[in-house]
């Protein structure tokens, strides 16, 4: 659930992901071949978060919303476009996590659509699931097989979809705080971000509504 915009910077972060998130055996792609321990979800839990990398994240978001806004500044809330095509095996869990973000929060919206804001793709990763930024002003969520079967996998998705709108990982807290992933151990399905969770996602995208909506000086 870290953010890098290098791939170096991403491998080191991936030992920060592996634990941060959900999982539920609705996944039908092919899960990855286990790892011979589990020190991995230990390695997670603690890896505590990294300020740096998560703003990274949501800068390369907003900065790819406001090429966008320049052609539509009367937009009332802010709309962060997102394709699904490289992950298609978590479509259910993808259109589950916007639903329950769009119900939450007010002041930003998801949305499928054509020129992507950020991209999901899927696949094995002895890192886990993750969010990054790809160093060029745009980033994309990577939702591994085996962590998606072995914690709710809507509570994954939604828990690194956080991430794009700006919510750090919080590991320590407990099953009801979204951002604490993994943390609380896999018999946690909660999906639904908190109330201080929802309040800072609305604060900060209103706080970006109004940066991008400023007229260049």
């Amino acid at each position: 659930m870290k953010h890098f915009s290098t791939a170096a910077a991403s491998a080191i972060a991936g030992l920060g992901l592996l634990a941060a998130l959900g999982a539920a055996p609705a996944v039908s792609a092919a899960p990855a071949p286990a790892p011979s321990t589990s020190a991995g979800f230990a390695a997670y839990n603690g890896s505590g978060e990294n300020a740096a990398a998560n703003q990274a994240f949501l800068d390369a978001v907003m900065k790819s919303v406001a090429e966008k806004r320049a052609a539509n500044p009367g937009a009332q809330a802010v709309t962060v476009t997102y394709s699904a095509a490289s992950a298609p095996s978590f479509r259910t869990q993808i259109a589950n996590s916007t639903r329950i973000w769009n119900s939450s929060v007010s002041n930003v919206r998801l949305q499928e659509g054509s020129r992507a804001d950020f991209t999901y793709r899927e696949g094995n990763d002895p890192r886990g699931s993750y969010a990054s930024t790809d160093g060029h002003g745009r980033g994309f969520i990577f939702l591994d097989y085996r962590q998606n079967q072995q914690y709710n996998s809507t509570r994954v998705t939604t828990h690194e979809t956080g991430h794009v709108l700006g919510l750090p990982d919080t590991y320590s807290g407990p099953c009801s705080q979204l951002m604490s992933g993994g943390g609380p151990g896999p018999s946690c399905t909660n999906a639904q971000p908190d109330a201080r969770e929802r309040a800072r996602v609305n604060q900060l995208w209103q706080n970006g509504f109004a940066a991008l909506a400023r007229p260049a000086s």
